[in-house]
This record gives structure tokens, C-alpha cells and sequence, in this order.
């Protein structure tokens, strides 16, 4: 697999599309494919400081493969579709579990232990080991979850291809996303966070912590071992005064048990609703 090779008819390819018609598209795009799937490429990968890197590059190979792929019938057993993008036919040798009707797109990758109940992951997508995509959760396009992270029934983390410079949805490692979450435009939720039952953030909702004197106001990111919950905050119009949504950080998982002990007591403690 040359990714260099790949790396390089991307790059030439953003700007002379033209070479979407060249002979050797079809294999490049099938290695880029492959090694999405793989996990070897990601659209944002972390890094050791802790924190993470946009790789435009591979959005601009999803994208470019938009534009070379054409519509076809593509089937998932008996189920028929009408798309550009095959489901994924791989499955057993993920490692993973999928649940009918479940859909994988090519270019997504799944790993070991994860299961994948009848909800839906796109191309681009990195879903890490042991994961739970519970019924009628979406990952969308370039997502990043890390491994042993539980997104719950409903689940809405969408997708970022563009701009390029954008950083997908990113949820790390451990982190439990509850019921009808929404996680858009590039917010990151920190590793071993739990969110609580419609929490919805966006770049610009605010996530305020509130567990100490005086709120600490922050934008597009969860820290580490949050416990969050959805909030209200009043807001001046033309009209007069409403409550627009925000999410408040109400505690912190304990550091001195380990990942389930601390999410019962999170529930337990702070009574979340998931």
C-alpha cells in the first residue's frame, strides 16, 4: 500500500481535476479506501501532547473520490440502495459486531470488539475498539471516537469534510455519550467524559462549569472526566428575554475507580440522566 504514491495523486489531483479520469484513479482510490478502513489513515489522528491533527489531505481524497465515484445500485443483502459509496462486505474481519439493519460505508473503519447496532457510520469515520454504536446512532464523515467509548441510543455526531483546515467530531477514549446527544461542527469531548441524556453541542454552544465559585465558561470542548448535562441560559432580544441551550459541567468522574465503577457513581451521584 504507497501511501506517498496516494498522498501525491491527491495533492496534483485538488488542482488539476482532470487526472479523476486518469487510468490509475480507480486503484488510488481503492488504497485510500483500504487504508481508511484499515485505520492507517485518518482525517485527525492525536497526538502525544494530547492533542489532535487535521490531516486536510485525506479530506481532500474523500472528497475527490465524491467526484470520481458515479451513482449504482449497491446491495447490503437483500436491502438495495442507489449510491456512489459501497456498504462495506468486510464485516467478519473487523473483528466487530454488526446488527441488521447496521450500515458501514466503505472508507470507515471499526475496531475490534466494537458493535454496531442498527444505526449508521460514513466514510471517513474512525470508530475505535470496543465501542458501542447503539441503535440509531450516526457517526458521520471524518468522526474520530477513540476506543471503549458507549454512544448511546440516538446519538447524532456529525460529519466534517469541509472547510479542510476543520476539525472533525472528536471523542476520546472511555467517554459514554447519553441518549439523543448531538455532537456537531468539530467539538471534541475529552476522554472518560460522560454526557448526559440531549446534551447538544455545537462550536458555538456554551460549556459551562459550574462546580466551583464562579462559572468557567469554555466553547467546542468537553475536558477530560466531565460530567455534563444540558442547561439554559437567558438571552436579551428584540423581542424580550428567552432561554437559549448551553451545557453545564456538574462534577467529575472519581479518579480512584476504574471506568464503570466511576460511571455508576457519576449517574448515581449527580443523577444524569442517560
Amino acid at each position: 500500500m504507497n501511501i506517498e504514491a496516494l498522498r501525491a495523486y491527491v495533492e496534483d489531483t485538488w488542482t488539476n481535476r482532470a487526472a479523476l479520469q486518469s487510468a490509475e484513479a480507480p486503484q488510488h482510490f481503492e488504497t485510500l479506501l483500504q487504508a481508511l478502513e484499515a485505520g492507517i489513515l485518518r482525517s485527525a489522528e492525536p497526538l502525544k501532547a494530547g492533542d489532535w491533527q487535521v490531516n486536510e489531505w485525506v479530506k481532500k481524497g474523500i472528497l475527490l473520490y465524491f467526484g470520481h465515484a458515479q451513482n449504482k445500485p449497491v446491495h447490503a443483502g437483500d436491502l438495495a440502495f442507489f449510491d456512489k459509496i459501497d456498504t462495506r462486505q468486510d464485516l467478519a474481519a473487523t473483528g466487530a459486531r454488526f446488527v441488521p439493519p447496521g450500515v458501514v460505508r466503505r472508507g470507515a473503519h471499526i475496531g475490534k470488539g466494537a458493535i454496531v447496532m442498527p444505526g449508521y457510520v460514513n466514510i471517513g469515520a474512525y470508530v475505535g475498539a470496543g465501542t458501542m454504536v447503539d441503535t440509531w446512532a450516526t457517526v458521520g464523515s471524518c468522526a474520530q471516537i477513540g476506543a471503549d467509548v458507549h454512544l448511546s441510543g440516538g446519538v447524532g455526531v456529525g460529519g466534517v469534510l469541509e472547510p479542510l483546515q476543520a476539525s472533525p467530531v472528536i471523542v476520546e477514549d472511555g467517554a459514554f455519550i447519553g441518549s439523543r446527544c448531538i455532537l456537531v461542527e468539530g467539538v471534541r469531548v475529552g476522554a472518560e467524559a460522560v454526557l448526559g441524556a440531549n446534551v447538544v453541542l455545537t462550536a458555538s454552544t456554551k460549556i459551562i462549569d459550574v462546580t466551583g465559585p464562579a462559572p468557567v465558561e469554555r466553547k467546542g470542548y468537553v475536558p477530560p472526566r466531565s460530567v455534563v448535562i444540558p442547561g439554559s441560559l437567558p438571552k436579551q432580544f428584540a423581542a424580550g428575554t428567552y432561554h437559549v441551550p448551553c451545557a453545564l459541567i456538574i462534577g467529575q468522574r472519581s479518579e480512584s475507580t476504574d471506568r464503570k465503577t466511576s460511571l455508576n457513581a457519576a449517574l448515581r451521584d449527580f443523577e444524569v440522566a442517560l
